[in-house]
């Protein structure tokens, strides 16, 4: 960080002295085009000046076309003549200045390393193109032992993402990514290592996705009286084992835990007379569990509450995903 002192008994006003040294750091690049300077309240710290003879300083940097103010960001060193010119006045730039920032600093480590500015451009659009291609086709992959998992998550993509998602068994990957590389994986991070095995030496992109953290249900899980008996019901058999174990790490034997998939109609009867809540992970379970309670709703003291959860994969993963794709 650069140290601007002020003279207290210098002839010359502090605003000049700032304003001059401001200037230097800007002509000698010490200050670079899209460099954001310092808050007027860590200048005012550095300087000893008062903030209002900061703001002074920086109007005139403005006024001189050395710096320009970005509302709600700051203030930045403008580019002047071949660096730029009117690029940062583009409306995506102002939105996004650090961004612009990142990528003016990876565009001046490629040409100290060597690379001459058309290469630099070659490899920003060869990534960028190599990442629309793959956005057009986008697989789940699951194993076959937990396909149920991998429904659930194409579901949930496609109504988050509103584009095609397809399922595709690990088992099945090889095979299919021998004929195309043009596709972009998802998965859970418990099957990430396996399939990272598969799609790396293709050089295929594979994104994790991390699940809920299903705050809601832990905590009605929590509050539950000792004695109680919860059931689970999912299409997967991977969320149903994992179910249990952090549910007994939860609440140890203080709760009784009954787990059935919709097609398992003796376990399902089993939970709609005993439980007091069932949980359903995804809508498949949620219709079964719910035509069970109504077939058996006579014979019931009282009907069990459904719950039907929200969603497997995480808000973030979801919104990083959309980035990544270039759906935001």
């Amino acid at each position: 960080m650069i140290q601007f002192r002020i003279q207290p008994d210098s002839e010359i006003p502090a605003s000049t002295q700032l304003f001059n040294q401001i200037r230097f750091a800007i002509a000698s690049r010490q200050y670079p085009p899209g460099f954001k300077l310092p808050s007027t309240r860590a200048l005012a710290i550095q300087t000893g000046l008062h903030r209002n003879t900061i703001s002074k300083v920086y109007r005139q940097l403005e006024e001189e076309g050395l710096v320009e103010s970005l509302a709600g960001s700051g203030i930045y060193v403008r580019a002047q003549g071949h660096e730029g010119g009117s690029r940062w006045h583009s409306p995506i730039i102002q939105e996004y200045p650090e961004a612009c920032k990142v990528v003016h600093i990876a565009l001046d480590e490629l040409l100290e390393g060597g690379c001459s500015l058309n290469q630099a451009r070659e490899i920003f659009l060869a990534e960028v193109d190599w990442r629309l291609r793959c956005s057009a086709r986008v697989l789940v992959v699951a194993p076959f032992q937990d396909i149920g998992v991998g429904e659930l998550m194409v579901d949930e993509l496609v109504a988050a993402l509103e584009i095609p998602v397809h399922l595709v068994a690990m088992e099945e990957l090889t095979a299919l990514l021998d004929k195309t590389t043009s596709a972009t994986l998802v998965t859970s991070r418990y099957f990430i290592g396996d399939v990272e095995a598969i799609a790396a030496p293709r050089a295929v992109r594979v994104i994790p996705l991390d699940i809920s953290n299903y705050g809601k249900e832990m905590n009605l899980v929590k509050n539950l009286p000792k004695a109680s008996c919860i059931g689970i019901v999912s299409v997967s058999p991977g969320i149903l084992r994992a179910t249990e174990i952090i549910l007994h790490g939860l609440r140890g034997d203080e709760i009784l835990v009954m787990t059935s998939q919709p097609k398992d109609n003796y376990k399902l009867q089993a939970i709609v007379k005993r439980a007091e809540i069932i949980f359903c992970t995804d809508q498949l379970s949620y219709s079964v569990a719910q035509a069970g309670v109504q077939t058996a709703l006579e014979d019931l003291i009282r009907p069990p509450k459904l719950i039907r959860c929200e969603n497997y994969i995480g808000t973030q993963s979801i919104n990083f995903l959309k980035r990544e794709l270039g759906l935001t």
